[in-house]
């Protein structure tokens, strides 16, 4: 993966951040997450949405990045921060914190203090879709900025992804051959680059219903911090 100095790092993602934020390049996915900005959930008729693309954060020297779906209707549209304040956040970030990766288990709202530690969250698709299905012309216009985040990211050894579309836009990215098969827990080089781990998404279809467990879930993480301390194949 060729990276641009000038364009890595913290100010890199920075710049990156800003332009994401201001993304109108979809008209559906646009009408959609501000509809949702302003007619709310009852729970959080109280509170301001974001309404907005929802950027990746977390460590800029992060050797391990996760790559989920989407922002959540109510979750990360509502917060502005991916995989925060919703169920799945709760996993996901009591997972990295028992893993050491996380200083707290739990994300409600952007100022809440967590902090990640060698590790950067991020998704492939930047707005809220409705019903968590983002089309394929949708996909393919937030690609490129999930490729210049990878690129920035300079200490990437180990990409967990979670779900079919995360591990089918990494995937696509690096142009792996053949295409990986999506399962949980499993393996794929990328050569000089990183090893992609896939995983099951954290959302409540996986995890009320027991198809995805915490140990499941530590251990992907577990193997990922094994990887990420290993020499590059």
């Amino acid at each position: 993966m060729d990276r641009d100095p000038s364009s890595s790092g913290a100010g890199g993602l920075e710049q990156l951040t800003e332009r994401i934020v201001s993304c109108r390049a979809c008209p559906r996915l646009v009408e959609w997450r501000e509809e949702v900005a302003l007619t709310k959930r009852a729970a959080y008729a109280d509170e301001t949405y974001w309404g907005r693309p929802v950027p990746g954060f977390g460590d800029p020297a992060a050797s391990i990045v996760v790559v989920g779906l989407a922002p959540a209707a109510h979750g990360a549209n509502r917060t502005g921060r991916m995989f925060t304040g919703d169920r799945s956040g709760d996993w996901l970030f009591g997972a990295l914190h028992r893993a050491g990766l996380a200083n707290q288990p739990t994300a409600t709202h952007r100022g809440d203090g967590l902090e990640l530690d060698g590790v950067w969250v991020t998704s492939p698709v930047k707005c809220a879709p409705p019903a968590n299905a983002p089309t394929a012309q949708e996909r393919a216009a937030c690609a490129p900025f999930l490729q210049k985040e990878l690129a920035a990211l300079t200490e990437l050894r180990v990409i967990v992804s979670l779900g079919g579309i995360g591990t089918a836009a990494v995937a696509k990215h690096f142009d792996l051959r053949p295409r990986p098969k999506f399962g949980h827990g499993l393996e794929y080089d990328i050569p000089g680059v990183a090893t992609l781990v896939t995983c099951y998404h954290v959302s409540q279809l996986n995890t009320f219903t027991g198809r995805l467990t915490e140990s499941m879930l530590d251990d992907v993480f577990a193997r990922a911090r094994q990887l990420a301390a290993s020499p590059i194949a």
